[in-house]
């Protein structure tokens, strides 16, 4: 990926970084017409940095990242665009391939509905919007080789808590008159087009999550267990990339005074009002709160397309059997 920063708006005539903008863009890229709640630039995230109070960050659905990439031929954890509950909206300046998976928002060109998994052309001119969920919370948009950012850390993921990554480098959201530029040259129109497999559909109203036990499990007492694993959790309005709170039976746990220690991505924290947290990619990197375990890297895709009010249900599988789907998901996009 190359490292130019991409920050150049179109609708002024200088850029966030006050360059003068090209007046013919020499690249595939598109214009931000409209911005919605949240849309970041999301790739696999940062890794090896923890130790250093840096989270993780990148797409809360990496599954459907992953797959929008696979469609135009780009590695799976290339950089995209997360569309949270929709409303954004973009023209292109150049035609170009692109391709979007996850959530159903309603993504139209020139205000012709378009499937909300597969792949498309978008003619210079043209508008691509979204507009608001039908089915799922977060659709992944995927550009030609990804996004043509300078990373921080070998990432482009935002995460605006710490003031990283981003289009400009300093977490913010994408903003009206950013410019979006591939990677790489478009592809031509005679290439062969991908087809999504058949995909599980998107959460809607109940959603079974997989928990891999562990950590101060052994502290909570056995009607808490009980009721962890076999009654319902819904979600609360209290979620957002950070982690999502539970609202359901008081979990007591024994455990006395503990000393901070690393969070896994989906570590279920149980505070003292016996409520869980399930921590999510902006999570901190450290924390003292007793933890059933956490959830597998599937379920922590899935639970980034549940919104406030949807039942979950953990389920507890093993390590393997978590560490087998998640190696059987990569394989799919050899």
């Amino acid at each position: 990926m190359a490292t130019r920063t991409t920050t150049q708006k179109v609708t002024t005539t200088t850029a966030r970084n006050g360059t003068p903008n090209p007046t013919q863009p020499t690249q595939a890229s598109l214009v931000v017409e409209r911005t919605g709640p949240l849309a970041l630039v999301q790739d696999a995230g940062r890794f090896g940095c923890r130790h250093l109070g840096v989270t993780q960050g990148g797409a809360l659905d990496w599954i459907s990242l992953g797959w929008a990439n696979w469609l135009l031929g780009n590695a799976p954890d290339a950089a995209g665009i997360e569309i949270a509950i929709g409303g954004l909206a973009l023209k292109a300046e150049r035609t170009l391939r692109l391709a979007i998976a996850g959530a159903d928002l309603g993504a139209t060109r020139d205000g012709e509905p378009l499937a909300a998994n597969g792949s498309f052309t978008l003619e210079q001119g043209q508008v691509l919007a979204f507009d608001q969920p039908r089915a799922g919370l977060r659709a992944y948009l995927a550009l030609p080789g990804g996004i043509d950012a300078a990373p921080f850390m070998g990432s482009l993921s935002t995460v605006a808590r710490e003031q990283l990554g981003g289009l400009d480098g300093r977490g913010s959201a994408i903003q009206v008159g950013d410019r979006l530029v591939a990677a790489s040259s478009t592809p031509q129109r005679g290439e062969p087009v991908r087809e999504l497999p058949s995909l599980p559909a998107m959460p809607t109203d109940e959603a079974v999550l997989e928990l891999v036990t562990g950590a101060q499990i052994a502290h909570f007492d056995g009607a808490s267990l009980f009721a962890a694993f076999n009654q319902p959790w819904q979600i609360d309005s209290r979620a957002d990339r950070m982690g999502v709170r539970l609202t359901g039976p008081v979990l007591r746990c024994q455990a006395g005074g503990m000393v901070s220690e690393g969070i896994p991505l989906g570590a279920v924290q149980v505070p003292p009002d016996g409520q869980p947290i399930i921590l999510l990619n902006d999570r901190q990197t450290i924390g003292g709160y007793p933890r059933l375990g956490a959830l597998s890297p599937i379920a922590c895709a899935r639970l980034g397309q549940c919104a406030p009010g949807t039942t979950l249900r953990l389920s507890p599988v093993t390590p393997h059997q978590a560490r087998t789907r998640y190696l059987r998901q990569l394989a799919r996009w050899r």
